[in-house]
């Protein structure tokens, strides 16, 4: 390998979300150590943003003009071998035909990084893909996933070696996510005296299910001086502003929109709420957790697993709407369980998902 490695890491899109921010802090972490190739399959690159820009990385969008998976796979291949890598690092899903066009022929060291699923495989895995994933990733070098719930449908549902699966969970930085919350983040938003803020920091998506969010804020029986910050963006916006008008809160909903320094705003939260249909680790619950903040949430991936014993009472059934509303509604009316139970999040939080437990293991799947 050369003296600065390259690495090219194959996005499905760079825009912002999950897995391009996480990536982007490992890649920042690392500084000059490797030089990076960002791409993003489907346009966007604005997560880039993220990225320092002393670094040594290039980011752009792939030209996917080839039709048909021979042509794709023949134009893939040939972008591989312009660029020469070290090691090709492919992202979920939308990625996989770039892991299957090193697997046919290998051009250089390849590792598969799953995160979770879309809408479409919320409740089970879609067996085309389940096949399409055995055969794509039959020479990877690794498949790193974060959650406990993907090792077991890597290993068992697509009978990967268990050698090859390596389970590496999130990571967050405690230490910035400790700090108070400053004024004018988000922008727009003040928090007024006495009220008491429920939110959550998602990009504004299907799987998300921001609309079942908005209508169990709807149905709480609390004090009005309650609002609901919903921080992020997507193509869903127009549609759940309309859904909160027709719920008659329009008036204490905050549509933030995209918002980089999360560290500097959590802090106004009192209440973190996560009603994804689908997550494995997700970063938001960790960012919530180092800030200290008493969360509820469905039960979705690892994210029961990743609270702390006391916390997990919060965390409820998928399917029910008024458990996850009379868990918001006993932590509204009880400070010192509020705070109780965020006090133990931070303490989880900074046991066991410090970052730099993170920053080490993907050393050394980078350099492996």
């Amino acid at each position: 390998m050369t003296a600065q490695p390259h690495i090219l890491h194959v996005f499905p899109t760079f825009a912002h979300g999950g897995v391009p921010i996480r990536i982007s802090s490992i890649i920042n972490h690392f500084g000059l150590r490797y030089r990076h190739t960002v791409l993003s399959l489907d346009g966007p690159t604005d997560c880039r943003s993220r990225l320092d820009p002393g670094l040594s990385a290039t980011v752009e969008a792939f030209d996917k003009s080839a039709k048909g998976l021979p042509g794709r796979l023949r134009d893939i291949r040939r972008y591989i071998k312009s660029q020469a890598p070290d090691l090709m690092l492919t992202f979920n899903w939308g990625a996989t035909e770039w892991a299957l066009a090193n697997t046919l022929s290998p051009l250089c060291r390849h590792v598969h990084l799953e995160s979770g699923f879309g809408v479409e495989e919320a409740d089970r895995q879609i067996p085309r893909r389940v096949f399409f994933r055995r055969l794509a990733l039959a020479r990877a070098s690794q498949v790193v996933v974060p959650s406990f719930t993907l090792v077991q449908i890597a290993t068992q549902i697509w009978k990967l070696p268990t050698r090859k699966v390596t389970h590496i969970p999130n990571g967050v930085d405690c230490v910035a996510f400790a700090k108070a919350p400053l004024d004018g983040f988000p922008p727009g938003f003040e928090k007024r005296p006495g009220e008491l803020i429920v939110g959550t920091v998602a990009p504004l998506r299907a799987e998300k299910n921001i609309a079942r969010l908005l209508k169990v804020f709807a149905a709480l029986e609390t004090p009005q001086a309650t609002r609901l910050l919903l921080v992020g963006d997507g193509d869903q916006r127009a549609s759940l502003e309309a859904l909160a008008h027709q719920l008659g809160v329009s008036d204490r909903v905050v549509f933030a929109g995209h918002c980089e320094a999360v560290d500097k705003l959590l802090g106004w939260i009192d209440i973190f709420v996560m009603t994804s249909d689908t997550e494995q680790m997700p970063n938001s619950i960790l960012q919530a957790m180092a800030s200290g903040r008493a969360i509820a949430s469905f039960d979705v991936g690892d994210v029961k697993a990743m609270l702390p014993e006391e916390s997990k009472a919060f965390v409820t059934p998928r399917e029910s709407d008024d458990a996850l509303r009379a868990s918001l509604e006993t932590l509204l009316i009880n400070a010192g369980l509020r705070e109780d139970s965020g006090a133990r999040n931070r303490a989880q939080a900074e046991d066991a998902y410090a970052a730099e437990r993170m920053f080490t293991a993907y050393k050394k799947v980078f350099d492996a």
